[in-house]
């Protein structure tokens, strides 16, 4: 909206928060709480995928009768367990997820949500962004959808961009919440979005 001022001309009214917003204290995401709680969800979901190079490094046992091939393909998924687990204690060491692990406090509106560094620096996402909620015994747990891949990525490459994707999250513990009203009205919140699992 646009107001006038003494001289006739428009001024951009400033875009302060929602009145209706729910805001919490600040909170950091410690970065070894995020590689355990991603490092469990990951291997939850991914535990068979370790089973892959082990069939593989077993294959040539089935001609040539080895104990060889036994220790290759444990072996070989130790390797995966280490690389997998690297790609996702990486995700704490990459510039462009510094953000996540910053102290911050929330601000929850039914148009986004807002990540306050200070009165003005954040950044915004937007309900959209958010793939689901899980309730945890202390708090919540926002996942965020993994981004749309380029479309000149095809094949093998977005087939492993896809697999082999590191979940990013935003913890958001009951002990931020100003009071236990904002904390209802967060979870009414989500349950209308139909984002808490």
């Amino acid at each position: 909206m646009q107001l006038p001022n003494q001289r006739g001309s428009y001024r951009q009214q400033q875009q302060g928060p929602s009145p209706m917003a729910i805001r919490t204290k600040k909170h950091q995401l410690d970065t070894n709480t995020y590689t355990r709680m991603a490092m469990g969800r990951v291997w939850r979901r991914e535990w068979w995928y370790a089973l892959i190079p082990f069939a593989v490094g077993l294959l040539p046992a089935i001609v040539w009768h080895s104990w060889w091939w036994l220790a290759l393909s444990f072996g070989l998924t130790l390797l995966y367990v280490l690389f997998r687990s690297a790609q996702i204690t990486g995700v704490t060491q990459v510039e462009q997820s510094k953000p996540l692990f910053e102290k911050m406090a929330y601000e929850f509106d039914n148009k986004q949500i807002v990540l306050r560094r200070n009165e003005k620096e954040g950044m915004r996402l937007t309900w959209d962004m958010i793939g689901e909620v899980k309730r945890e015994p202390a708090g919540y747990l926002m996942l965020l959808k993994s981004p749309e891949l380029p479309a000149e990525v095809t094949g093998l490459k977005r087939w492993m961009a896809r697999t082999f994707d590191a979940p990013i999250f935003v913890e958001v513990p009951d002990r931020i919440f100003n009071s236990g009203n904002d904390q209802k009205l967060f979870e009414a919140m989500l349950r209308r979005k139909s984002l808490l699992v």
